[in-house]
Order: structure tokens, then C-alpha cells, then sequence
């Protein structure tokens, strides 16, 4: 139950920071600042946790790579469409396609009632999309988010993998380091330095969703060391749930009565993953 109630709570700051992102006046020198700060925190982990252990370098380098795509469709996602669509796609797609591999794959048990759950939430969290009825001249943004979910599934996958070979302070401490840096300088090299000349509010903004993303990160790999893959990759992606009432109260995005009934099926996706 601990395991469940951690993966909730990286949910909300999850939606609270992609919201961050999608609000900030320059998204993409927000999303560079947001990395800067975790770049920062990775690098005090490293100092303090030292070197990964032999043979574990693959992870690291395979998830920062993986972490850096994401970000650069989740970028492409919310340029070309709305918050409340993109971000329910991007982390929708995300649960069924870990789901099958760690079955597949990685050979996982996964209970019946833990399948149906996944395979509610992820229903149910696709449906927030298409409820809008998105028409072509979207296709564009849906198949970044779409893409964008392919990453999360595939590092979400390495970091399952990942935090059974280290500790996860390590682990996560080297990752972050690693995209945290490249994303500001590659920036940089493409701005200049004039990139990041903003008021004081958005520079705050951007460090500090910097640091609420690490803590959703960090809560989420701490509970992949106590639970199913696939039931814990589905639990996050209910910060959807939390990511469209944020698209409702701050972004002036319809929510409704059919979006309120695609929720009603991810909480039950939720009961029946608590439930197994």
C-alpha cells in the first residue's frame, strides 16, 4: 500500500511540473533550466554515491539518451497541441507497451486483475484524448506525444532493469548529471547565451520544476525496487488524471462530463492494481 500511495504522490508532482513546462513564457529555455537544476542535484548525488557499479554503464548511458528524446518530443507535444490532450497520449501510451515487455521480455508475472488494471488505465487515459476529437491538422502534435510515450515506455523499462544492478541514488544521480548538462548547453550552442535572459519569476520557476521533477523521478524508481513494472509504470501515468484538472482550473482546457468519465475508469484501473 506504501508502494501505491508514493507512486500517487510522484503523480502529482509529475503533472505539476509538465504543467510548469507547458506554461512557462519560453518553453524551451524553461525545460533547459528545469534540467539545469536536476543536472545539479545529479552531480551532488554522484559526488556523494561515487561510480556505478561494473557492467551498469549501458543502463545509464541507454536512459539519459532515452531521456533526452523524451524531452525533445514532450517539447514538440506542447508546442503543436494543447496540454490537457498532449500529455494524456504521451504518458497513455506508455503503460501497455511496458506492460507487454515486461511480460514478453522480461519474463514478469503480472495477476489478471493487475493486467486489467493496466490495460483500464491506459484506456481510459487515451480516451482523455480523443474525447476532444482531434482532427488531421492535429496529426502532427498526436504523433509527437505518441512518440514521446514510446521513450517513456523504453527508459522506464531500462530504469526497471537498472535499479535491481545499483543503488538508486547512483543511478539516478549519473542520469540526471548527464541529460541535466547537455540540455542547457545544446541550448546554448543553439540560442547563445541570451537564451536564458528572462525575468527573475521564470528563472525561479524553471529551477524549481527542476527540482520537483527529480523528486517524481527518484519516487518512482524507488518504488520500481518494490513492485510490478508494469503495475508501477501504470500507476504513474495517473498524473493524467491530475495533469487535465491542472488543463482545467489554469489552462482554461475543457474538462467535462465525458473526460470526468475516462477519470472514473483510470481510478478504477487504480482499485483493481491495488487490488492484485
Amino acid at each position: 500500500m506504501l508502494v501505491i500511495f508514493v507512486v500517487l504522490g510522484a503523480a502529482v508532482l509529475h503533472a505539476t511540473w509538465n504543467a510548469m513546462a507547458h506554461g512557462a513564457p519560453d518553453r524551451v529555455a524553461g525545460l533547459a533550466l528545469f534540467e539545469l537544476a536536476a543536472g545539479v542535484i545529479g552531480l551532488v548525488a554522484i559526488l556523494l554515491t561515487g561510480l556505478p557499479p561494473a557492467g551498469t554503464w549501458g543502463y545509464i548511458v541507454a536512459s539519459a539518451l532515452l531521456h533526452l528524446a523524451y524531452l525533445g518530443g514532450l517539447l514538440a507535444s506542447y508546442q503543436l497541441g494543447q496540454f490537457s490532450q498532449m500529455y494524456p497520449l504521451a504518458r497513455g501510451t506508455s503503460p501497455w507497451v511496458v506492460a507487454l515487455v515486461s511480460i514478453v521480455v522480461l519474463h514478469q508475472h503480472l495477476a489478471v486483475i493487475e493486467l486489467a488494471g493496466v490495460l483500464l488505465i491506459s484506456g481510459g487515459l487515451i480516451g482523455l484524448v480523443f474525447i476532444g476529437r482531434p482532427g488531421r491538422r492535429q496529426l502532427p502534435a498526436l504523433l509527437a506525444a505518441f512518440g514521446t510515450g514510446l521513450m517513456i515506455a523504453s527508459y522506464t523499462v531500462v530504469d526497471g532493469v537498472a535499479v535491481h544492478k545499483m543503488p538508486v541514488a547512483t543511478y539516478m544521480g549519473w542520469v540526471f548529471m548527464l541529460q541535466g548538462f547537455a540540455v542547457p548547453l545544446a541550448v546554448v550552442l543553439w540560442r547563445g547565451p541570451q537564451a536564458f535572459n528572462l525575468p527573475k519569476p521564470a528563472i525561479f520557476s524553471g529551477l524549481f520544476g527542476g527540482v520537483v521533477s527529480m523528486a517524481a523521478y527518484g519516487l518512482v524508481l524507488w518504488a520500481q525496487t518494490r513492485g510490478t513494472l508494469a503495475a508501477i509504470a501504470a500507476l504513474r501515468e495517473t498524473s493524467i488524471i491530475f495533469g487535465a484538472l491542472i488543463g482545467t482550473l489554469f489552462f482554461n482546457e475543457r474538462f467535462g462530463p465525458k473526460r470526468a468519465a475516462a477519470a472514473a475508469v483510470v481510478v478504477t484501473g487504480i482499485i483493481l492494481i491495488t487490488l492484485g
